[in-house]
C-alpha cells in the first residue's frame, strides 16, 4: 500500500530523472523540438500574415502614378509598401524602357527570392512533424528496457518497480506525438498562407504586366 501511495505522488519530474540519463535526454530532446517548433510557428505566422496584407488600391494607385508618368512616385509607394508583390512591381518599375520580356524575367527572379524568404524555416516544421514522434517512441523503448531490467535484478517484482519505465515510455509517447501533431498542423496551415500569397503576388505581377501593354505605355 505504501508503494503504491509512492508511485502516485510521484511528479512528472520524478519519473523523467528516474529514467536515468538517456531518459532525461529523450525528454530534453523533446522540449528543445517543442520550443522550437513554436518559435518557427509564430515567427512564420507573423511573417506571412505582413506579406498578406495587401491593399486592394495598390495597383490602381500604381497605375495612376504611371499613367500620369511618375514612375519615381510609383517606386515611392512600392518602398513604403513592405509586401512582396510591392518589391515585385518596383523591380519592374526599375526595367521600365525595357522589352517586356525583360520587364517580366526580373519580376520573376525578385517573386522566386520572395517566396524563398517566405517558405524559410518551414521545412524545419516539418521535420520536426516527423522527427518528434520517433523521439518519443525511442522514449518507450528505453522506458520498457528500464522496466524489463528493473524486474529482471529484483527478486520481488512489484508495480511501483515496473511504474517508473512504464510511466516513462507513456510521458516521451505523448509528449513527442503532440509535439509532431502541433507541427504537422502548423506546418500545413503556413504552406496555405504561403500559397495564398503567392496567389497574390501573381495576381499582382499579371496587373502590371496588363498595365505596362495598355495604350500609351
Amino acid at each position: 500500500m505504501d508503494n503504491t501511495t509512492d508511485v502516485q505522488s510521484q511528479s512528472i519530474v520524478d519519473i523523467i530523472i528516474s529514467g536515468g540519463i538517456i531518459g532525461i535526454i529523450i525528454v530534453a530532446v523533446l522540449l528543445i523540438l517543442s520550443f522550437l517548433a513554436l518559435y518557427i510557428f509564430i515567427e512564420r505566422f507573423l511573417t506571412i500574415g505582413r506579406a498578406g496584407k495587401i491593399d486592394e488600391n495598390f495597383i490602381n494607385n500604381i497605375r495612376a502614378s504611371v499613367g500620369a508618368g511618375n514612375i519615381e512616385g510609383a517606386k515611392a509607394l512600392c518602398r513604403a509598401t513592405d509586401t512582396p508583390a510591392a518589391r515585385m512591381i518596383e523591380k519592374g518599375l526599375m526595367r521600365i524602357g525595357k522589352p517586356l520580356k525583360d520587364i517580366d524575367a526580373a519580376i520573376e527572379n525578385v517573386g522566386n527570392l520572395e517566396v524563398f524568404k517566405l517558405e524559410k524555416n518551414l521545412s524545419s516544421l516539418a521535420s520536426i512533424a516527423g522527427a518528434a514522434p520517433m523521439v518519443g517512441f525511442l522514449g518507450t523503448v528505453t522506458g520498457m528496457i528500464l522496466a524489463f531490467y528493473n524486474m529482471s535484478t529484483q527478486q520481488n517484482v512489484t508495480p511501483s518497480l515496473l511504474a517508473g519505465g512504464i510511466y516513462q515510455a507513456l510521458i516521451t509517447t505523448a509528449f513527442g506525438l503532440v509535439i509532431g501533431i502541433f507541427a504537422f498542423v502548423g506546418y500545413n496551415y503556413l504552406v496555405a498562407k504561403v500559397e495564398k500569397v503567392i496567389f497574390q503576388m501573381e495576381k499582382a505581377t499579371i496587373d502590371f504586366m496588363d498595365l505596362l501593354q495598355e495604350p500609351g505605355h
